[in-house]
């Protein structure tokens, strides 16, 4: 029996899991995951009763039922180092024994949706309107570490990605993570949909020049222009690729779809993006609520 020291297996002295400070009954097999604190209670609030509600740094937990539904919200925080905690502490809490510290021989299998915000790199895809990601791009170099490796049918996808940014060799090199098929499906209707690129930070590796210049200056006009396999490079945000490519090597699924508060090409911002959050996490809920 392998048993995971506790310098590896982080717990706090209550037995619950370190950064989240949850225990394994306090939380949903549907979790929705948001990047904003304050966005957990916009979700929350919608339930109908609320049995666990937790605070631990920036990881705020509410648990409760939405229309006969037991679901988690649970905010984390912002960039892919965060998802690396919260997936892998997630999964522990149902694919571990936290007391014998033993991997547990019956996996069980978590529904992650992350509910986000965006800025499109796409004239055409205006704001406040909503991209449901088929693929996370990611620039940040996380899923690295952990071998992750494209699936056959992606690979050619990435390849062409490559050839299109022509990045220096001093980046990371991108990879290419996917959602889940069956929640891609149920969320993509009536919304936009595409690859998004997940950066490694909001100013620069999103194109942005304050008082730094970006290494790249062309490089959201090189993204804009990519096309292969009637796929697009839509939206940029922080998260994404870590999600997707965390939960599908854990046996997870998940599926992002954001509100798209800022369209790049066209240098627009939203005037008040509250409503197509509201709409969105309404849509969700009500998607999920009707979907075994």
């Amino acid at each position: 029996m392998n048993i995971l020291p506790s310098s590896e297996l982080v717990l706090n002295p209550d037995g619950s899991i370190y950064h989240l400070k949850l225990h394994p009954h306090e939380i949903a097999d549907t979790i929705l995951l948001v990047g904003d604190q304050g966005r957990v209670e916009t979700i929350s609030s919608k339930f109908e009763s609320i049995e666990t509600k937790r605070q631990n740094r920036e990881f705020v937990t509410h648990t409760g039922f939405y229309k006969g539904k037991r679901i988690t919200a649970l905010s984390t925080g912002i960039g892919t180092d965060n998802l690396d905690i919260v997936i892998n502490e997630l999964d522990a809490l149902v694919n571990i024994d936290l007391k014998e510290r033993v991997i547990l021989n019956e996996r069980k299998q978590l529904k992650l949706i992350r509910i986000g915000t965006s800025g499109t790199i796409q004239a055409d895809i205006p704001v406040d309107s909503v991209v449901v990601s088929s693929h996370g791009l990611g620039f940040d170099g996380l899923m690295h570490f952990y071998g992750f490796q494209e699936s056959r049918e992606d690979k050619p996808i990435l390849e062409s990605i490559h050839q299109s940014l022509r990045l220096p060799d001093s980046f990371n090199r991108p990879y290419l993570t996917k959602a889940d098929a069956a929640l891609f499906e149920l969320l993509a209707k009536g919304n936009y949909t595409g690859i998004t690129a997940t950066a490694s930070g909001f100013y620069a590796p999103q194109g942005r020049e304050l008082r730094l210049p970006p290494a790249v200056k062309d490089l959201n006009e090189r993204m804009m222009e990519f096309s292969a396999g009637g796929l697009k490079i839509t939206n940029f945000e922080m998260e994404t690729s870590a999600l997707y490519g965390l939960a599908t090597m854990l046996g997870h699924r998940a599926c992002t779809a954001c509100a798209i508060i800022a369209n790049r090409a066209k240098l627009e911002y939203s005037k008040d993006y509250k409503p197509v959050i509201e709409t969105l996490v309404i849509t969700v809920l009500e998607r999920l609520a009707n979907h075994d």
